[in-house]
């Protein structure tokens, strides 16, 4: 066993995103890449001499190979203990629980969350720090800046460690302990939901179908829903991780999920369906024959979480993300908390949660979390619902209509246009940035702009400032469009346009969305020039 520093030279296109580094699997395997930026983040965090990190990731490809690597990075930089989920597994959000638990000084997750896994697609990695969640944009630019100007790595020469099971070891002068992935957040959702009432639920003969989408959280699942609570054996479909998901794309939506919501829409339906992604930070929830969209979730359970024990006292405040639906503004209004509208990325809602600004924090893209950690958490919102469901003995579909009917619908929708050539979207943004001050006014498919701008985020915590964080388009009728590129893709870009009607009339409350949306749609298009600029007849995927 020896430390070696190896001499390298600074690679190009190593930024953190929205939530770290993504990238196709090929070009993480590349000679000194990954070694690159896992230096980089130990050199922009100020060293991890004597510190205490967690690790694991969701088992996709290169999972095993790149924990390996960066355990003996972390030995060779003197880091003084390392915890690794078994396997190096670890969805995000127990990773999250288990920095806050044991008070660590952060963590590496390896994961490209919702991206298909494989030799030929994608791979992952990020930093969170010590309170659990994303590393802030403080963090991440230093991060950035350490790639730019590395010159060499440290990394021990040593054989593989074993993670096959529970238990200690040393690498050099570092501690490993293997703990199980599951057990502590297990512990946590019991302390947060009345499993009495959801084990009593399902007894009743209330039947559930939770997609695992062959990720990461099949083995949380399988152990909370149907060893915990008693689901039936069965209930938790494609349970076992894949390196690959499958060969399927682990993204909860009615288009990855299909076989969920053939299943939900189906004569025989269960009760209840729901699926997670990847890394097990998102959520899709389903009741029978109806598709609840993030946006109506993230109200729907910010109106009922008190009926969940960890939540009893009341919120102290919601969050979502820019470009989630206002429903939840409604909900909070009536409430008399606070709500706030944040960039895309959980790391926004990081300040806001540590400061007890926030209880429950939602993103549209099918994120929903709360305080009891700092990310988004697929299973605590399933199991928020089935807490939901027990105590008022409704259906989802009788909840979601009597919803409605309080609080009126904000008809939601997101065409996403993948793999659009860089310049091509580029230059449709810079066009439509480039007369916003000319749009209030004009009316485009029969609808009246009422307010065009570029959103900007003041954070009220620490006073930092985002901008560049989406364009917004108002229309007098209480419509919106929001148009953006995601940074969550590792080729192209991929023009996500987020489309929004409220509609107060409880008879009108019912109709297929894409309907409802139907004139936003076109006012849309004739705002941006999708078509024209992007070739595009329609969307790859529309949720």
């Amino acid at each position: 066993m020896e430390q070696i520093t190896v001499n390298t030279k600074p690679i190009q296109g190593q930024k953190p995103g929205t939530s770290g580094l993504r990238k196709k699997t090929r070009t993480f395997k590349e000679p000194h890449f990954l070694e690159n930026y896992v230096q980089s983040i130990f050199d922009g965090i100020g060293g991890i001499e004597g510190k205490t990190l967690v690790l694991g990731g969701d088992g996709r490809y290169f999972n095993d190979r790149a924990s390996q690597v960066i355990l003996r990075m972390a030995a060779a930089n003197g880091a003084a203990k390392v915890i690794v989920g078994q396997d190096a597994i670890l969805s995000t959000p127990a990773a999250s629980h288990l920095i806050r638990k044991r008070g660590t000084d952060g963590g590496l997750i390896l994961s490209a969350s919702h991206n298909p896994g494989g030799p030929d697609e994608d791979f992952g990695l990020k930093y969170n720090a010590a309170n659990g969640g994303p590393a802030p944009e403080s963090i991440t630019d230093k991060i950035h800046a350490a790639t730019q100007g590395l010159t060499r790595y440290r990394i021990t020469e040593a054989q593989d460690i074993d993670l096959s099971s529970p238990g200690t070891s040393t690498l050099g002068q570092m501690q490993i302990e293997v703990v199980d992935p599951v057990a502590d957040y297990a512990m946590l959702m019991e302390e947060i939901f009345d499993f009495d009432a959801i084990r009593a639920l399902l007894a009743g003969g209330f039947r559930l179908r939770f997609d695992a989408m062959h990720a990461v959280t099949g083995p949380y699942a399988v152990e909370i829903l149907e060893n915990r609570l008693g689901a039936a054996s069965g209930s938790v479909v494609n349970a076992t991780p894949s390196p690959d998901f499958g060969g399927g794309h682990p993204d909860p939506n009615p288009i990855w999920a299909k076989d969920l919501v053939e299943a939900m829409m189906s004569d025989d339906a269960p009760d209840f369906g729901a699926a997670s992604d990847g890394d097990g930070d998102r959520n899709m929830i389903m009741g029978r024959g109806v598709y609840v969209t993030p946006s109506d979730s993230l109200a729907l359970l910010a109106a009922h979480a008190h009926l969940a024990p960890a939540y009893k006292g009341g919120l102290k405040g919601v969050a979502r993300s820019m470009p989630t639906s206002a429903a939840v503004d409604r909900v909070a209004e009536k409430k008399g908390i606070a709500c706030y509208e944040t960039p895309t990325g959980w790391k926004f809602f990081g300040n806001l949660l540590d400061a007890g600004k926030a209880t429950l924090c939602g993103e549209e893209s099918a994120g929903t979390g709360s305080d009891h950690v700092r990310e988004k958490d697929g299973l605590w919102a399933v199991l928020l619902w089935l807490n939901i469901l027990a105590e008022t003995k409704k259906s989802v579909k009788e909840l979601l209509s009597e919803h409605y009917a309080e609080y009126g619908r904000n008809y939601y929708s997101r065409h996403d246009y993948e793999d659009v050539e860089t310049q091509k979207a580029n230059a449709l943004m810079d066009e439509l940035r480039g007369k916003l001050g000319s749009l209030p006014g004009q009316s485009f498919a029969g609808l009246t702009v009422r307010t065009a701008d570029e959103f900007s985020y003041d954070d009220p915590v620490d006073g930092s400032r985002a901008t560049g964080q989406g364009l917004r388009i108002g229309f007098e009728d209480g419509g919106r469009v929001v148009f953006r590129l995601s940074g969550t893709g590792t080729v192209g870009a991929t023009l996500r346009v987020y489309l929004e009607a409220l509609e107060t009339d409880p008879a009108q409350c019912d109709r297929d969305p894409q309907e409802a949306l139907a004139p936003i749609i076109a006012a849309a298009d004739e705002i941006a020039g999708i078509k024209s600029h992007t070739g595009r007849d329609a969307p790859n995927v529309i949720t």
